[in-house]
Protein backbone atom coordinates (compact mmCIF):
# COMPACT_ATOMS: atom_id res chain seq x y z
CA UNK A 1 0.00 0.00 0.00
CA UNK A 2 1.65 3.06 -0.88
CA UNK A 3 1.58 6.47 0.94
CA UNK A 4 -0.26 9.26 -0.58
CA UNK A 5 1.18 12.47 -0.43
CA UNK A 6 -1.26 15.94 0.25
CA UNK A 7 -1.81 17.83 -2.68
CA UNK A 8 -2.22 21.40 -3.25
CA UNK A 9 -5.54 22.57 -5.28
CA UNK A 10 -3.39 25.31 -6.73
CA UNK A 11 0.28 23.90 -6.86
CA UNK A 12 1.54 20.78 -8.32
CA UNK A 13 4.02 19.60 -6.19
CA UNK A 14 7.70 18.93 -7.42
CA UNK A 15 8.58 16.47 -4.60
CA UNK A 16 6.62 13.74 -2.59
CA UNK A 17 5.19 13.92 0.98
CA UNK A 18 4.93 10.29 0.90
CA UNK A 19 8.81 9.92 0.78
CA UNK A 20 8.89 12.02 3.85
CA UNK A 21 6.52 9.68 5.48
CA UNK A 22 8.18 6.62 4.31
CA UNK A 23 11.09 8.15 6.21
CA UNK A 24 9.34 8.49 9.34
CA UNK A 25 8.05 4.83 8.78
CA UNK A 26 11.67 3.66 8.35
CA UNK A 27 12.67 5.30 11.76
CA UNK A 28 10.32 3.53 13.69
CA UNK A 29 11.05 0.03 12.20
CA UNK A 30 13.85 0.29 15.00
CA UNK A 31 11.81 0.78 17.54
CA UNK A 32 9.62 -2.59 17.30
CA UNK A 33 13.08 -4.30 16.51
CA UNK A 34 14.65 -2.54 19.81
CA UNK A 35 11.72 -3.76 21.31
CA UNK A 36 11.41 -7.37 20.20
CA UNK A 37 14.79 -8.11 19.87
CA UNK A 38 15.73 -7.40 23.54
CA UNK A 39 13.20 -10.55 24.22
CA UNK A 40 14.36 -12.50 21.90
CA UNK A 41 18.03 -12.56 23.15
CA UNK A 42 17.04 -12.36 26.62
CA UNK A 43 17.80 -16.31 27.15
CA UNK A 44 21.33 -16.05 25.57
CA UNK A 45 21.72 -12.82 28.13
CA UNK A 46 20.93 -15.51 30.72
CA UNK A 47 22.80 -18.17 29.42
CA UNK A 48 26.03 -16.09 29.03
CA UNK A 49 28.74 -17.46 31.88
CA UNK A 50 30.64 -14.68 31.70
CA UNK A 51 28.18 -11.85 33.04
CA UNK A 52 26.12 -14.63 35.25
CA UNK A 53 23.20 -12.59 34.94
CA UNK A 54 19.96 -13.34 36.87
CA UNK A 55 16.53 -13.24 35.76
CA UNK A 56 15.49 -9.97 37.80
CA UNK A 57 18.82 -8.47 36.59
CA UNK A 58 17.73 -8.68 32.68
CA UNK A 59 14.74 -7.84 32.95
CA UNK A 60 15.91 -4.54 34.67
CA UNK A 61 18.54 -3.79 32.19
CA UNK A 62 15.51 -4.23 29.62
CA UNK A 63 14.08 -1.80 31.67
CA UNK A 64 16.64 0.86 31.22
CA UNK A 65 16.16 1.04 27.41
CA UNK A 66 12.29 2.28 28.36
CA UNK A 67 13.43 4.56 31.25
CA UNK A 68 15.60 6.18 28.11
CA UNK A 69 12.96 6.37 25.87
CA UNK A 70 10.97 8.50 28.77
CA UNK A 71 13.43 10.82 29.44
CA UNK A 72 14.18 11.21 25.79
CA UNK A 73 10.62 11.81 24.30
CA UNK A 74 9.95 14.57 26.45
CA UNK A 75 13.41 16.42 26.31
CA UNK A 76 14.07 15.50 22.91
CA UNK A 77 10.33 16.01 21.93
CA UNK A 78 10.40 19.63 23.91
CA UNK A 79 14.16 20.16 21.78
CA UNK A 80 12.55 19.09 18.35
CA UNK A 81 10.30 22.23 18.50
CA UNK A 82 13.12 24.70 19.26
CA UNK A 83 15.52 23.34 16.84
CA UNK A 84 13.72 21.88 13.96
CA UNK A 85 12.10 18.34 13.55
CA UNK A 86 14.76 17.32 10.92
CA UNK A 87 18.38 17.89 13.16
CA UNK A 88 16.53 16.08 15.92
CA UNK A 89 15.66 12.92 13.47
CA UNK A 90 19.29 12.52 12.16
CA UNK A 91 20.66 13.47 15.83
CA UNK A 92 18.68 10.76 17.28
CA UNK A 93 18.99 8.32 14.56
CA UNK A 94 22.85 8.23 14.70
CA UNK A 95 22.81 8.35 18.50
CA UNK A 96 20.63 5.33 18.82
CA UNK A 97 22.66 3.22 15.91
CA UNK A 98 26.18 4.05 18.00
CA UNK A 99 24.81 3.20 20.82
CA UNK A 100 23.06 -0.30 19.77
CA UNK A 101 26.98 -0.92 18.75
CA UNK A 102 28.34 -0.01 21.93
CA UNK A 103 25.43 -1.77 23.77
CA UNK A 104 26.67 -5.02 21.31
CA UNK A 105 30.12 -4.92 22.30
CA UNK A 106 29.90 -3.81 26.24
CA UNK A 107 32.37 -5.88 27.76
CA UNK A 108 30.56 -5.37 31.36
CA UNK A 109 26.84 -5.88 32.33
CA UNK A 110 27.09 -2.29 33.87
CA UNK A 111 28.06 -1.03 30.37
CA UNK A 112 25.51 -2.95 28.84
CA UNK A 113 22.76 -1.58 31.03
CA UNK A 114 24.40 1.93 30.62
CA UNK A 115 24.50 2.20 26.59
CA UNK A 116 20.67 0.20 27.13
CA UNK A 117 19.71 3.61 28.54
CA UNK A 118 21.80 6.05 26.47
CA UNK A 119 20.25 4.43 23.45
CA UNK A 120 16.81 4.43 24.56
CA UNK A 121 17.07 7.99 24.98
CA UNK A 122 18.32 8.45 20.93
CA UNK A 123 15.11 6.50 20.24
CA UNK A 124 12.40 8.02 22.62
CA UNK A 125 13.60 11.80 20.53
CA UNK A 126 12.41 9.67 17.09
CA UNK A 127 8.98 8.77 18.12
CA UNK A 128 7.53 12.28 18.26
CA UNK A 129 9.66 13.61 15.59
CA UNK A 130 8.71 11.35 13.21
CA UNK A 131 4.52 11.71 14.23
CA UNK A 132 4.74 15.42 14.03
CA UNK A 133 6.41 15.21 10.84
CA UNK A 134 4.10 12.88 9.22
CA UNK A 135 1.11 14.57 10.56
CA UNK A 136 2.58 17.93 9.01
CA UNK A 137 3.49 16.44 5.37
CA UNK A 138 -0.43 14.84 5.20
CA UNK A 139 -3.56 16.19 4.08
CA UNK A 140 -6.11 17.57 7.18
CA UNK A 141 -8.35 14.41 5.76
CA UNK A 142 -5.74 11.63 5.94
CA UNK A 143 -3.50 12.34 9.20
CA UNK A 144 -4.63 10.13 11.52
CA UNK A 145 -4.47 7.10 8.04
CA UNK A 146 -1.20 8.12 7.05
CA UNK A 147 0.00 8.09 10.97
CA UNK A 148 -0.93 4.52 11.04
CA UNK A 149 0.30 3.31 8.18
CA UNK A 150 3.42 5.15 9.45
CA UNK A 151 3.75 3.77 12.74
CA UNK A 152 2.86 0.28 11.50
CA UNK A 153 6.56 0.36 10.93
CA UNK A 154 6.91 -0.22 14.94
CA UNK A 155 5.19 -4.08 14.11
CA UNK A 156 7.21 -4.46 10.84
CA UNK A 157 10.56 -3.90 13.15
CA UNK A 158 9.07 -6.65 15.94
CA UNK A 159 8.27 -9.13 12.99
CA UNK A 160 11.54 -8.16 11.52
CA UNK A 161 13.24 -8.82 14.60
CA UNK A 162 11.77 -12.33 15.37
CA UNK A 163 12.55 -13.44 11.95
CA UNK A 164 16.28 -12.76 12.31
CA UNK A 165 16.79 -13.92 15.54
CA UNK A 166 14.96 -17.38 14.31
CA UNK A 167 17.41 -17.17 11.03
CA UNK A 168 20.67 -16.10 13.15
CA UNK A 169 20.20 -15.38 17.06
CA UNK A 170 22.32 -19.51 17.42
CA UNK A 171 25.09 -17.90 15.25
CA UNK A 172 25.46 -14.59 15.71
CA UNK A 173 24.28 -14.64 19.36
CA UNK A 174 22.95 -11.41 21.35
CA UNK A 175 26.14 -9.58 20.58
CA UNK A 176 25.13 -10.10 16.39
CA UNK A 177 21.57 -9.10 17.26
CA UNK A 178 21.82 -6.01 18.94
CA UNK A 179 24.80 -4.97 16.46
CA UNK A 180 22.37 -4.95 13.58
CA UNK A 181 20.54 -2.48 15.25
CA UNK A 182 23.26 -0.28 14.07
CA UNK A 183 22.14 -0.60 10.69
CA UNK A 184 20.56 2.72 9.88
CA UNK A 185 23.66 4.62 10.80
CA UNK A 186 24.88 3.73 7.01
CA UNK A 187 21.35 2.73 5.57
CA UNK A 188 18.68 5.57 6.47
CA UNK A 189 20.98 8.29 8.02
CA UNK A 190 22.16 9.37 4.87
CA UNK A 191 18.80 9.55 3.24
CA UNK A 192 17.64 11.46 6.20
CA UNK A 193 20.33 13.83 4.98
CA UNK A 194 19.34 13.94 1.28
CA UNK A 195 15.79 13.66 1.03
CA UNK A 196 14.31 14.82 4.43
CA UNK A 197 13.07 18.60 4.26
CA UNK A 198 12.25 20.75 7.45
CA UNK A 199 8.85 20.91 8.97
CA UNK A 200 7.09 24.01 7.35
CA UNK A 201 5.53 24.14 11.23
CA UNK A 202 8.47 24.81 12.62
CA UNK A 203 10.24 27.38 9.89
CA UNK A 204 6.73 29.35 9.99
CA UNK A 205 7.07 29.22 14.18
CA UNK A 206 10.19 30.23 13.68
CA UNK A 207 9.54 33.29 10.93
CA UNK A 208 10.91 31.87 8.41
CA UNK A 209 7.94 32.24 6.27
CA UNK A 210 9.97 31.99 2.92
CA UNK A 211 11.12 29.40 3.51
CA UNK A 212 8.47 27.57 4.81
CA UNK A 213 6.55 28.48 1.73
CA UNK A 214 8.73 26.76 -0.64
CA UNK A 215 8.64 23.73 0.81
CA UNK A 216 4.90 23.92 0.89
CA UNK A 217 5.25 24.44 -3.18
CA UNK A 218 7.32 21.88 -3.41
CA UNK A 219 5.22 18.89 -1.57
CA UNK A 220 2.08 20.41 -2.51
CA UNK A 221 1.08 21.22 1.12
CA UNK A 222 -1.89 23.30 2.46
CA UNK A 223 -1.14 26.74 2.42
CA UNK A 224 -0.05 29.02 5.10
CA UNK A 225 -2.55 30.77 7.04
CA UNK A 226 -2.35 34.66 7.05
CA UNK A 227 0.71 36.06 8.95
CA UNK A 228 -0.08 37.00 12.37
CA UNK A 229 1.60 39.64 14.32
CA UNK A 230 2.03 37.76 17.88
CA UNK A 231 3.31 34.52 15.93
CA UNK A 232 2.57 30.74 17.31
CA UNK A 233 5.86 30.43 19.35
CA UNK A 234 4.71 30.49 23.25
CA UNK A 235 5.93 33.66 24.95
CA UNK A 236 5.93 32.07 27.85
CA UNK A 237 7.28 28.69 26.86
CA UNK A 238 6.26 25.49 25.37
CA UNK A 239 6.03 24.00 28.73
CA UNK A 240 4.35 26.39 30.51
CA UNK A 241 1.68 26.64 27.60
CA UNK A 242 0.85 23.05 27.81
CA UNK A 243 0.88 22.91 31.85
CA UNK A 244 -1.37 26.15 32.47
CA UNK A 245 -5.32 26.22 31.67
CA UNK A 246 -7.15 24.31 29.87
CA UNK A 247 -4.27 23.08 27.61
CA UNK A 248 -3.11 21.52 31.50
CA UNK A 249 -6.52 19.32 31.24
CA UNK A 250 -6.19 18.09 27.96
CA UNK A 251 -2.31 16.94 28.53
CA UNK A 252 -3.18 15.02 32.13
CA UNK A 253 -5.93 13.57 30.65
CA UNK A 254 -3.86 12.74 26.95
CA UNK A 255 -1.11 11.21 29.77
CA UNK A 256 -3.68 9.20 31.46
CA UNK A 257 -5.27 7.91 27.83
CA UNK A 258 -1.13 7.08 26.46
CA UNK A 259 -0.03 5.15 30.05
CA UNK A 260 -3.27 3.13 29.51
CA UNK A 261 -2.18 2.57 25.60
CA UNK A 262 1.04 1.38 26.75
CA UNK A 263 -0.02 -1.06 29.41
CA UNK A 264 -2.06 -2.71 27.41
CA UNK A 265 0.90 -2.42 24.10
CA UNK A 266 3.83 -3.67 26.33
CA UNK A 267 1.75 -5.91 28.93
CA UNK A 268 0.04 -8.26 26.42
CA UNK A 269 3.41 -8.19 24.06
CA UNK A 270 5.14 -9.69 26.99
CA UNK A 271 2.50 -11.55 29.02
CA UNK A 272 -0.07 -12.86 26.53
CA UNK A 273 1.72 -15.83 25.28
CA UNK A 274 2.27 -17.14 29.34
CA UNK A 275 -1.41 -15.84 30.29
CA UNK A 276 -2.21 -18.24 27.12
CA UNK A 277 -0.17 -21.43 28.55
CA UNK A 278 -2.02 -21.02 32.44
CA UNK A 279 -5.35 -20.61 30.31
CA UNK A 280 -4.32 -24.42 29.00
CA UNK A 281 -2.89 -23.63 25.53
CA UNK A 282 -0.21 -24.86 24.44
CA UNK A 283 3.11 -22.91 23.22
CA UNK A 284 2.64 -22.88 19.93
CA UNK A 285 -0.68 -21.73 20.06
CA UNK A 286 -0.16 -19.50 22.87
CA UNK A 287 2.92 -18.20 20.62
CA UNK A 288 0.44 -17.79 17.15
CA UNK A 289 -2.00 -15.83 19.56
CA UNK A 290 0.87 -13.10 20.19
CA UNK A 291 1.24 -13.18 16.21
CA UNK A 292 -2.71 -12.48 15.98
CA UNK A 293 -2.15 -9.71 18.52
CA UNK A 294 0.04 -7.67 15.99
CA UNK A 295 -1.83 -8.82 12.71
CA UNK A 296 -4.96 -7.17 14.49
CA UNK A 297 -3.24 -4.22 15.57
CA UNK A 298 -2.16 -3.44 11.91
CA UNK A 299 -5.64 -4.77 9.98
CA UNK A 300 -7.54 -2.69 12.39
CA UNK A 301 -5.65 0.39 13.30
CA UNK A 302 -5.65 0.98 9.51
CA UNK A 303 -9.56 0.91 9.08
CA UNK A 304 -10.03 2.81 12.57
CA UNK A 305 -7.59 5.35 11.28
CA UNK A 306 -9.79 6.25 8.33
CA UNK A 307 -12.54 6.23 10.63
CA UNK A 308 -10.79 8.71 12.66
CA UNK A 309 -9.66 10.91 9.63
CA UNK A 310 -13.89 11.19 8.56
CA UNK A 311 -15.53 11.55 12.36
CA UNK A 312 -12.40 12.62 14.07
CA UNK A 313 -9.97 10.98 16.66
CA UNK A 314 -12.11 11.29 19.77
CA UNK A 315 -14.97 8.37 19.76
CA UNK A 316 -13.05 6.05 17.00
CA UNK A 317 -10.10 6.10 19.60
CA UNK A 318 -12.55 5.54 22.75
CA UNK A 319 -14.19 2.97 20.57
CA UNK A 320 -10.63 1.33 20.38
CA UNK A 321 -10.29 1.01 23.92
CA UNK A 322 -13.42 -0.45 24.76
CA UNK A 323 -13.37 -3.45 22.29
CA UNK A 324 -9.92 -4.59 24.17
CA UNK A 325 -11.74 -4.43 27.40
CA UNK A 326 -14.63 -6.18 26.15
CA UNK A 327 -12.43 -8.94 24.40
CA UNK A 328 -10.56 -9.48 27.30
CA UNK A 329 -12.96 -10.05 29.54
CA UNK A 330 -14.45 -12.62 27.13
CA UNK A 331 -11.23 -14.17 26.79
CA UNK A 332 -11.27 -14.03 30.44
CA UNK A 333 -14.60 -16.39 30.75
CA UNK A 334 -12.56 -19.74 29.73
CA UNK A 335 -15.77 -20.59 27.49
CA UNK A 336 -15.10 -19.39 24.01
CA UNK A 337 -14.04 -21.74 20.99
CA UNK A 338 -10.77 -21.59 19.53
CA UNK A 339 -12.09 -19.46 16.49
CA UNK A 340 -13.43 -17.40 18.74
CA UNK A 341 -10.72 -17.09 20.85
CA UNK A 342 -8.53 -15.90 17.94
CA UNK A 343 -10.74 -12.92 16.64
CA UNK A 344 -10.77 -11.67 19.97
CA UNK A 345 -7.20 -11.85 20.25
CA UNK A 346 -7.15 -10.22 16.80
CA UNK A 347 -9.18 -7.11 18.50
CA UNK A 348 -7.28 -6.90 21.86
CA UNK A 349 -4.38 -6.36 19.02
CA UNK A 350 -6.37 -3.66 17.47
CA UNK A 351 -7.51 -2.08 20.59
CA UNK A 352 -4.53 -1.96 22.07
CA UNK A 353 -1.56 -0.82 19.49
CA UNK A 354 -4.59 0.66 17.77
CA UNK A 355 -5.25 2.53 20.63
CA UNK A 356 -2.12 3.55 21.24
CA UNK A 357 -1.00 5.06 18.04
CA UNK A 358 -5.11 6.61 17.33
CA UNK A 359 -3.70 8.47 21.08
CA UNK A 360 -0.92 9.97 19.13
CA UNK A 361 -2.78 11.01 15.92
CA UNK A 362 -5.34 12.41 18.23
CA UNK A 363 -2.41 14.29 19.98
CA UNK A 364 -0.82 15.22 17.20
CA UNK A 365 -3.85 16.77 15.56
CA UNK A 366 -5.04 18.27 18.34
CA UNK A 367 -2.20 20.65 19.35
CA UNK A 368 -0.73 23.55 17.17
CA UNK A 369 2.62 23.38 14.96
CA UNK A 370 4.93 25.12 17.72
CA UNK A 371 3.89 22.71 20.50
CA UNK A 372 3.24 19.51 18.66
CA UNK A 373 6.38 17.58 19.12
CA UNK A 374 6.44 18.83 22.66
CA UNK A 375 2.69 17.87 23.82
CA UNK A 376 3.53 14.26 21.51
CA UNK A 377 7.16 14.35 23.76
CA UNK A 378 5.60 14.29 27.14
CA UNK A 379 2.69 12.45 26.51
CA UNK A 380 4.65 9.52 24.69
CA UNK A 381 7.42 9.91 27.83
CA UNK A 382 4.80 10.06 30.62
CA UNK A 383 3.00 6.81 29.00
CA UNK A 384 6.11 5.05 29.55
CA UNK A 385 5.14 4.34 33.21
CA UNK A 386 2.10 2.14 31.63
CA UNK A 387 5.35 0.09 29.80
CA UNK A 388 7.24 -0.15 33.09
CA UNK A 389 3.81 -1.03 35.23
CA UNK A 390 2.92 -3.78 32.37
CA UNK A 391 6.05 -5.07 32.54
CA UNK A 392 6.60 -5.29 36.28
CA UNK A 393 3.20 -5.79 37.18
CA UNK A 394 2.35 -8.90 34.89
CA UNK A 395 4.96 -10.92 36.66
CA UNK A 396 3.76 -10.31 40.21
CA UNK A 397 0.09 -10.89 38.31
CA UNK A 398 1.08 -14.25 36.64
CA UNK A 399 3.08 -15.20 40.00
CA UNK A 400 -0.53 -14.45 42.00
CA UNK A 401 -2.01 -17.28 40.57
CA UNK A 402 -5.35 -15.19 40.77
CA UNK A 403 -7.23 -17.38 37.73
CA UNK A 404 -8.02 -17.13 34.18
CA UNK A 405 -10.92 -14.73 34.55
CA UNK A 406 -8.65 -12.33 36.90
CA UNK A 407 -5.63 -12.88 35.00
CA UNK A 408 -7.68 -11.68 31.47
CA UNK A 409 -9.77 -8.82 32.93
CA UNK A 410 -7.06 -6.91 34.98
CA UNK A 411 -6.24 -5.55 31.52
CA UNK A 412 -9.40 -4.76 30.91
CA UNK A 413 -9.36 -1.58 33.82
CA UNK A 414 -6.52 -0.05 31.44
CA UNK A 415 -8.28 -0.05 28.42
CA UNK A 416 -11.61 1.39 30.57
CA UNK A 417 -9.81 3.76 32.40
CA UNK A 418 -8.40 4.60 28.34
CA UNK A 419 -11.98 5.40 27.16
CA UNK A 420 -12.85 7.83 30.05
CA UNK A 421 -9.69 9.87 29.50
CA UNK A 422 -10.00 9.98 25.62
CA UNK A 423 -13.97 10.90 25.81
CA UNK A 424 -12.85 13.64 29.04
CA UNK A 425 -10.61 15.75 26.36
CA UNK A 426 -11.46 19.17 26.13
CA UNK A 427 -14.20 19.67 23.27
CA UNK A 428 -11.94 22.35 21.82
CA UNK A 429 -8.13 24.16 22.51
CA UNK A 430 -8.07 27.52 22.98
CA UNK A 431 -6.50 27.83 19.22
CA UNK A 432 -10.41 26.33 17.73
CA UNK A 433 -13.16 24.19 17.56
CA UNK A 434 -12.44 20.15 17.58
CA UNK A 435 -13.42 19.91 14.11
CA UNK A 436 -14.32 15.95 12.32
CA UNK A 437 -11.88 16.72 9.23
CA UNK A 438 -8.81 14.95 10.06
CA UNK A 439 -9.73 15.31 13.83
CA UNK A 440 -8.26 18.88 14.14
CA UNK A 441 -8.16 20.48 17.36
CA UNK A 442 -8.56 23.96 15.49
CA UNK A 443 -9.01 24.30 11.53
CA UNK A 444 -6.15 27.34 11.59
CA UNK A 445 -3.69 26.36 14.55
CA UNK A 446 -3.85 22.39 13.12
CA UNK A 447 -3.15 23.37 9.50
CA UNK A 448 0.55 21.37 9.33
CA UNK A 449 1.86 24.82 8.92
CA UNK A 450 0.11 27.33 11.03
CA UNK A 451 2.34 29.62 13.36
Amino acid sequence: MAFQSPASTTVTPRKSAGVVIFLCFLAIVFDGYDLVVYGAIVPKLLAYEPWGLTAVQTGAIGSYALAGMFIGAILIGYLTDIVGRRKVMMVSIASFSLLMLLTAWAPTPELFGLFRFLAGLGLGGVIPTAIALTVEFSKSNRRNFNNALMFSGYAVGGILAALLSLAFLSTLGFQGMLALGGIPLVAVVPLLFKLLPESPAFLAAKGRRSEAEMIIADYGLEQLPPERADGDTPAKGRFRTLLTGRLLGAMILFCVAGICGQTLVYGLNTWLPQLMVIANYSLASSLSFLLTVNIGAVVGVLVSSRLADKFGPRNVTAISFACSGVALVLMGTGIMPLVVMYFLVGVVGFGSVGAQILVNGFVATYFSGATRATALGITLGIGRIGAVLAISGGGVLVAASLGNFINFSIWAIAAAIGVVAVLAVPRSSPHGSDAKAGGTAATVSDNPVAH
